[in-house]
């Protein structure tokens, strides 16, 4: 069974923002003639990589709240230049929004159970799903949704 890893989104106000950066990041190694992938540097190793690679996915926490995901295509541990350990997160570009929930901070990542991980938004109704982030945040924050 697929396990996942759950990691907070610093510096990011929302879901739009991530795919900007990371849309960001991957023109900018096709410019520099790169292989373009989509990498997030951690400083610890997963121990569990077979399960994390066995269809797992990286929750984002974004501004208080597990808000979307990436797959997980890789788990490459390295050494930087300072001689400490190091690990690249490779994930799929495609960023998915989840139902969103809240979640308190925390530092590194930690692994989510795929029993209680949130499901992919877009389930619900169609008119709530057509909201826009911010405003579904906001209506969520009331308890309204």
């Amino acid at each position: 069974m697929a396990l996942h890893l759950l990691k907070l989104c610093v510096g990011a106000e929302s879901i739009a923002d991530l795919d900007g950066w990371i849309a960001s990041r991957l023109a900018d190694q096709r410019r520099s003639g790169s292989p373009a992938e989509h990498r997030h540097t951690t400083r610890m190793v997963p121990k569990r990589v077979v399960e994390l690679l066995d269809g797992g996915s990286l929750f984002w926490v974004i501004k208080g709240q597990v808000a979307a995901r990436q797959r997980l295509l890789d788990v490459r541990p390295f050494t930087d230049g300072e001689g400490v350990g190091r690990c690249h997160l490779v994930l799929e570009p495609e960023v998915v929004a989840v139902e969103a929930r809240p979640c308190r901070p925390f530092q590194g990542w930690r692994y989510l159970d795929p029993l209680t991980a949130p499901p992919d938004a877009g389930r619900g109704p169609a008119d709530i799903v057509a909201l826009p982030e911010a405003l579904r945040r906001e209506l969520r924050d009331l308890g309204l949704l």
